[in-house]
């Protein structure tokens, strides 16, 4: 087989034979979709020698054999047949008659890294069911198997809470979207808004589980809390208006009032109600401390022995810890909750550079890798003018495949504290699937290959692959921007970006974790 059709991720090992195999279409539509039953001419069996995600995948003239250490090794061995067949093999419908040609190959693989996971907001802006459910197949397909979905935000609350109907009535629905970058103040002046049921939720979870997808859910909390205060004004500290309407960071953020406590633990009870997996996202990042000056927060301060408003969120974070261990489930925060120690057990998604991985991992806990200027997706992808609403720093396909999770400097045993890594796909501009499909393709196909494969990976080679993998993007559908460049149509001139240079943006990064260098982040104290 020439290797320009090889899949995506690249596989440990590929060794290519004479030959082809003709697989039937009942093989193909097997292929496609979860189903217990193999077909003839597919010999599917799990092999406990193997890593828990690995397979073997043996095609030749006799037939198909595949060998996976558990039924996500199956999967994952799946994922590789279904490239290796013709691009149209991947369309819902078979589209010619007969069966399909697939090469005969020996295929040993297995990931590099437990956690490969992507981040899709919903609370910027809301994404029906059917798409996010699209979104879980296309990110299986590049053996992902975390989806952390952000869940709310000062712009919109998309939780069904049972007894608190305003969550959905009020904090899931904005008047207006702004158009771009905050610098230039523009507004669309159309409502938006969405949420899902429990129903919805519970079937995301089933169907991505089904692919062997976790779902992380994340309820953003003390701070991006406006929508929930819109809601429910007694939440916050005194602000009494809506939803809002601009992107950035809100300063109004939640009391800490037992009431409010008590708030945010029914909320993670309905999570846990949910989402069977261990880890549930409670936020942690951007919560400014300028509103716990009232009678009630100097109150709380007081009574827990604090030194200031600076102490009040660890204090928040390690109760909402403790709430969620007694439920048998850890925390996944932000890298902002290392400022004041993260309660033991705490699984941290480090965004703000190498720093806060490499203190979390020698603070002992497990790290996800996720820093902005190497894997956010909503960042601009060239320096085109025609790149739809431009922010962030220049974060190219070939920077998103040069990512290594490992920051440098970890021992051994600290390393391996870096469980793995996700792109984030933050959608304050992008505003439909569409959108949502040009930002994160093929940029998440180069992070697959690089929490998936070796280190130390060929960046020409993936790109020949590419090549052959594009084909597979267009079958299913994906608008994934072209390497050649934007097309007219993806241009958004009525919503302006805003670049930043990678250097001024690593100065105000360096500047935001000033407060971690200075603790040195001590190890965590266990929960009560």
């Amino acid at each position: 087989m020439n290797l320009r059709l090889g899949p995506v991720p690249r596989p440990r090992l590929l060794a290519h034979r004479p030959g082809t195999l003709a697989v039937a279409p009942a093989v193909v539509a097997w292929l496609a979709g979860p189903s217990p039953e193999a077909p003839a001419g597919v010999r599917v069996r799990l092999d406990p020698a193997l890593a828990p995600e690995g397979y073997v995948l043996d095609v030749d003239a006799a037939g198909i054999d595949l060998r996976g250490g558990s039924a996500a090794g199956v999967h994952h061995g799946v994922q590789t047949l279904r490239q290796l067949l013709p691009a149209d093999a991947l369309r819902r419908v078979p589209i010619t008659g007969g069966p399909l040609p697939v090469p005969a190959v020996y295929v040993e693989d297995e990931p590099r890294f437990a956690w490969r996971g992507v981040m899709l907001d919903v609370a910027r802006h809301f994404m029906p069911v059917a798409d996010v459910l699209r979104f879980v197949d296309l990110a299986a397909l590049h053996k992902l198997n975390v989806l952390h979905l952000h869940l709310t935000d000062d712009q919109g609350w998309r939780v069904e809470v049972p007894g608190r109907p305003r969550l959905t009535s009020v904090g899931a629905w904005r008047p207006r979207s702004m158009l771009g970058s905050p610098v230039h103040d523009r507004y669309d002046e159309r409502p938006h808004g969405g949420y899902y049921t429990t129903g919805d939720l519970r079937e995301i979870v089933a169907y991505a589980a089904q692919r062997h997808v976790t779902v992380v859910p994340e309820i953003d909390m003390p701070g991006h809390m406006q929508a929930a205060i819109a809601a429910y004004p007694e939440l916050g500290n005194g602000f009494s208006g809506g939803v809002r309407t601009s992107w950035g960071i809100s300063s109004h953020v939640l009391n800490v009032t037992d009431e409010a406590l008590d708030f945010c633990r029914e909320v993670l009870d309905q999570v846990c109600a949910i989402f069977p997996g261990e880890l549930v996202g409670i936020g942690g990042d951007e919560c400014p401390a300028g509103e716990w000056r009232t009678p009630a927060a100097r109150a709380r301060i007081a009574a827990e022995g604090l030194a200031g408003p600076h102490q009040l969120q660890p204090w928040f974070t390690a109760r909402m810890a403790e709430h969620l261990a007694r439920r048998g489930r850890r925390i996944y925060g932000w890298d902002e909750i290392l400022a004041g120690g993260a309660p033991a057990g705490a699984t941290i998604a480090a965004w703000r550079g190498a720093l806060p991985a490499v203190l979390a991992a020698r603070a002992g806990h497990d790290v996800v890798s996720c820093p902005d200027t190497s894997v956010y997706l909503d960042y601009r992808q060239s320096d085109d003018p025609g790149e739809p609403t431009p922010v962030g720093t220049l974060l190219t396909l070939a920077d998103v495949y040069a990512f290594d999770p490992v920051p440098a400097g970890l021992t051994g045993a600290e390393a391996r504290r870096i469980i793995g890594a996700q792109a984030n796909v933050w959608t304050e501009h992008l505003e439909s699937a569409r959108r949502v499909d040009y930002q994160t393709y093929p940029r998440l196909c180069a992070f697959a290959e690089a929490v998936w494969s070796a280190p130390g990976g060929d960046y020409a080679d993936f790109t020949a692959r590419l090549g052959a993998h594009l084909p597979r993007l267009d079958a299913l559908g994906v608008n994934y921007r072209p390497p050649a460049g934007p097309r007219p149509w993806d241009a958004r001139p009525d919503a302006p970006g805003h670049p930043r240079r990678r250097a001024d943006r690593l100065a105000e990064v360096h500047e935001l974790t000033a407060d971690l260098r200075a603790e040195g982040v001590l190890p965590p104290d266990p929960p009560r």
